[in-house]
């Protein structure tokens, strides 16, 4: 929203003051009014699940009133794989804390369909776009791998498959259909 002036002694209904002052458009509620810090040890698990993960949900519309955004942290143990699964009709970014996880997907555009690797360190982005099905590896034997992500809408998508393939994908369902949701 472009920055607005009001003069100190507007009526105008599309402003409101708040208790210190100010005017504030009429739209903004209290509760979007402020930043909110959520330190680590207020991240939830109480959020869509896949096997062979835990997610941390930090920001999200129950934690804070987003409305189009969720993040929070992916932690995949040693020597472990995540379930198959996407993320419905939501982007998603990831941005790789510590350990290096791999992402694997289907690369589907060539004459075979062929398991594709994205070996990742500390530091490194990757996006995944919707509905794309893929999994998490942590092929570390000793050390947990930790990762960011935030999704394109107010919830976690997660819609768990049985096969790393986009036969179960069903570009109709609804984000309220997704596992966990």
């Amino acid at each position: 929203m472009p920055a607005i002036h009001v003069p100190a002694d507007s009526t105008d209904d599309e402003f409101i003051r708040t208790p210190s002052g100010v005017l504030v458009p009429a739209v903004i509620d209290p509760f979007h009014r402020a930043l909110h810090h959520i330190a680590p040890s207020g991240l939830i698990t109480q959020t869509s699940q896949t096997t062979g993960m835990s997610r941390r949900e930090a920001i999200s519309g129950k934690t804070v009133g987003a409305q189009s955004l969720w993040m929070g942290q992916t932690h995949v143990p040693a020597s472990t794989n995540s379930g198959n699964h996407h993320h419905g009709a939501s982007e998603t970014a990831i941005y790789v804390v510590s350990g290096n996880p791999v992402f694997v997907f289907l690369e589907v555009d060539g004459d075979e369909p062929v398991e594709r690797r994205v070996e990742t360190a500390p530091g490194d982005y990757v996006f995944v776009p919707p509905w794309v099905p893929h999994r998490e590896e942590n092929p570390d034997p000793d050390d947990e791998a930790v990762v960011v992500i935030a999704l394109t809408t107010q919830e976690a998508i997660v819609v768990n498959l049985d096969r790393l393939d986009w036969s179960e994908v069903d570009l109709s369902a609804k984000a309220g259909d997704a596992d966990g949701c």
